[in-house]
């Protein structure tokens, strides 16, 4: 057990001194158990024909964020969800395995206009995606977009869309 402990250490020093201080939050979660991130410091603008609606989210933005999603989640707020990141503008589709809710998944381009909202059904192993490459997917609570007006073509604002998108 002492070596084991040592040897955690030094991985950890390690990371820490390889500029990687993230390294302890991308330890996987406790198996079935939701994972819960940050709330960005920055709002999620939808820019809707009815006027701007503003989100709270949580960014994932690695592959073990990304996989975990909202997994195991039970509930969320109605003006809260999930921006998926991904390193590159490519095809992307989810399932939805894990996760008790009924959620609206809307893909973004990398121009920060939506390309589609699809439903993501509780539990299903049904493959959800677009039939064009996207650079962002944000989950949020079913019937959502509807509500707030989130279309296809909507643009979504936020500093890690923006960036990508030439927008400022």
């Amino acid at each position: 057990m002492l070596r084991f402990a040592r040897i955690f250490l030094i991985f950890i020093a390690a990371s820490l001194a390889m500029g990687a201080p993230q390294a302890l939050s991308e330890i996987p979660v406790a198996e079935g158990q939701p994972m819960m991130l940050p709330t960005s410091p920055d709002a999620l603008v939808v820019e809707a024909e009815g006027g701007e609606q503003s989100f709270t989210i949580e960014v994932a933005d690695t592959d073990l964020k990304r996989s975990a999603g909202l997994m195991f989640r039970t509930s969320m707020g109605d003006m809260h969800g999930m921006l998926f990141v991904f390193e590159q503008t490519r095809p992307v589709s989810f399932w939805m395995k894990n996760t008790p809710m009924p959620l609206d998944l809307v893909f973004i381009g990398d121009d920060g206009l939506v390309a589609a909202v699809l439903p993501g059904e509780p539990f299903s192993l049904a493959s959800i995606g677009p039939d064009v490459p996207v650079r962002f997917v944000l989950e949020l609570k079913r019937g959502t977009a509807q509500k707030t007006g989130i279309s296809d073509g909507v643009r979504i604002r936020h500093p890690l869309i923006d960036q990508v998108a030439g927008a400022g």
